[in-house]
């Protein structure tokens, strides 16, 4: 039997220059790119790939059942470890089929390398079977794309992608890889160096910049950090406890934030926007500085841009992408980097705002108007759960949502507490997103628990993935919040469309205790409140995957809510009001 070998013997083993197939070479270079899952479903253009895998002790690949999972798990996987994720695809709608998961990666900055197999590089153009033009339908929502029409060209092609992907404003890159260039061999040589001509972003910023910054933070009486994905892509949540310790500047952090500054901080106010939190909106509009921090000033974050703000006398920008700086609100002093180099510069001087009377006026707010529901013992209430699952994790799990209310309700009622936990479909808003991002997670992080939170409507758009879960004891807790409709559409065609409801009945879905079971995976229900405390903690004993369907009413409404055209003053506090 061989001797396992270490990761330099592997790595050396892998550098030989051994003539190999173009095949051979991306799964060679991938693993000297410290690949160690890959996300996958075959066909027949990237069949000379998938013949290279087997038999290599040293490659590992989880087939999902359908390619949108594969590139969600990628993706869950990227968000909940800093690495790059790794999906592959064959041709034609195996390549569609990742569209909506690479531009959610896209929106949201997150670092993939998606490998798409094509057709022979003599019958590009021609409209062969499973031809699709990949390169082109996806330029809009990547860095960067590659059709590769060299064999010799490929470990620095794979080389490239991974560092386009994670550096700068992180991002999916696709590479493309006709059927005939995966089979052609030549002399492996994996390359040293990088150099791209025309990329170098800027990561150190100019000190000038920073400098005022501080003497704008020594001039603001009511100072206001956004916090958001930036800050946690860029591992700057240390840094950032720092600065705020230093400056003593209230915080929020955006839906993408979360996790990026602990939630148990005093000077933390929770998340701003359209269903953030009393304190954190009235402080941004009374706020006379405000300095976003890997935040882009989002439309869900700042509402109507009319009536955002209207004290603010300057805005800070910290942002590694200068695109973003002024696209959507005037800003006074851009500073241009990674957030962590430029937090850690300003550390060297920063010093106390002079804004004791504003803190004291923002933990007031913060006492006065709490994150409220109705609770009720006749029913099982959505926020009850979330709550139950904090409590009984302390803030540490991982945790994955889908999108829609309960989105809404795991951001505002599970107070995280560490930068990576939180993995959601922020920008783009993708049903189907949450299940599969954590099984790339777990995958990840094979160590901690991850909590999948979906609502039965996204449930549905790839609960095809138990199946993997099941084969391989993937051992994420899957929960349902079950109200039986489309709930955030029902919320909006309620309060916005006066109570035309329009399409949303999910009656008819299936019974998810039975699906989970056909899938071989343990399943519970629980309407009660004790009902729910007994599943969950059964689901906690439990080694391997559970599905837990919590069933709640459906005219539950997310609180608070800012509708589309108001101002963050302009907050329905809902059943607290």
């Amino acid at each position: 039997m061989e001797a396992t070998l270490s990761k330099e013997q592997l790595r050396q083993k892998l550098l030989q220059p051994d003539v190999i197939s173009g095949s051979e070479i991306l799964l060679r270079s991938l693993l000297l790119e410290g690949v160690d899952c890959v996300f996958g479903y075959p066909g027949g253009a990237v069949l000379y790939i998938y013949d290279a895998m087997h038999g290599n002790p040293d490659f590992k690949h989880l087939l999902t059942r359908h390619e949108q999972g594969a590139i969600h798990a990628a993706d869950g996987y990227a968000r909940s470890t800093g690495k790059v994720g790794v999906c592959i695809a064959t041709s034609g709608p195996g390549a569609t089929n990742l569209v909506t998961g690479i531009a959610t990666a896209y929106m949201d900055s997150v670092p993939l390398v998606v490998i798409t197999g094509n057709v022979a590089t003599q019958f590009i153009g021609t409209d062969a079977f499973q031809e699709a033009d990949i390169t082109g339908i996806t330029m809009p929502i990547t860095k960067h794309s590659y059709l590769v029409r060299k064999v010799e060209d490929l470990p620095r092609i794979i080389h490239e992608a991974f560092h386009i992907a994670n550096t700068g404003r992180k991002g999916p890159v696709l590479i493309d890889i006709p059927k005939d260039v995966s089979a052609l061999k030549t002399k492996f040589v994996y390359p040293e160096t990088i150099d791209i001509r025309g990329y170098n972003p800027t990561v150190q910023p100019n000190k000038l910049q920073v400098d005022k910054l501080l003497q704008a933070i020594q001039e603001a009486e009511r100072p206001v950090i956004i916090a958001g994905g930036g800050v946690v892509y860029a591992n700057a949540a240390p840094e950032l406890i720092e600065f705020v310790d230093k400056t003593q500047i209230p915080i929020t952090t955006t839906l993408l934030g979360l996790g990026g500054f602990p939630s148990g901080h005093e000077l933390w106010m929770g998340m701003p926007g359209m269903h953030g939190t009393y304190t954190a909106n009235q402080a941004i509009q009374n706020a006379d500085l405000i300095i976003s921090i890997g935040s882009r000033f989002d439309d869900r974050v700042t509402m109507n841009l009319d009536g955002f703000a209207p004290n603010v006398k300057k805005i800070a920008h910290i942002d590694v992408d200068p695109a973003e700086i002024g696209k959507n609100v005037k800003t006074d002093i851009p500073v241009v980097g990674d957030v962590k180099a430029v937090l850690r510069i300003a550390n060297e001087k920063a010093k106390p705002a002079p804004a004791k009377e504003w803190i004291a006026e923002i933990a007031a707010m913060k006492r006065q108007f709490p994150l409220k529901y109705k609770d009720s013992d006749d029913e099982l209430k959505p926020q009850f759960v979330i709550e139950m699952i904090n409590e009984t994790t302390k803030g540490e799990a991982i945790v994955t949502t889908d999108v829609g209310q309960h989105q809404m309700w795991a951001a505002q009622y599970y107070k995280f507490q560490n930068p990576r936990s939180f993995i959601s479909s922020g920008g783009l808003g993708t049903m189907g997103f949450g299940f599969p991002s954590a099984i790339g997670a777990q995958m990840g992080n094979p160590d901690k628990l991850v909590v999948s939170i979906n609502g039965d409507g996204g449930m549905q758009m790839c609960a095809q993935e138990l199946a993997i879960c099941a084969i391989n004891n993937i051992p994420v807790k899957v929960v349902i919040i079950n109200n039986q409709v489309l709930g955030m559409v029902r919320q909006w065609q309620e309060i916005i469309y006066d109570n035309r409801y329009s399409h949303i009945d999910l009656a008819g879905s299936p019974d998810f205790v039975k699906l989970a079971e056909a899938y071989g995976v343990k399943g519970l229900r629980a309407t009660t409140k004790e009902e729910a405390r007994k599943a969950w903690q059964e689901a906690l004993d439990t080694p391997g995957p559970v599905v837990i369907d919590f069933v709640v009413p459906k005219g539950e409404n997310v609180f608070p809510m800012v509708t589309a055209g108001s101002t963050l003053s302009q907050m329905i506090l809902g059943d607290s009001e």
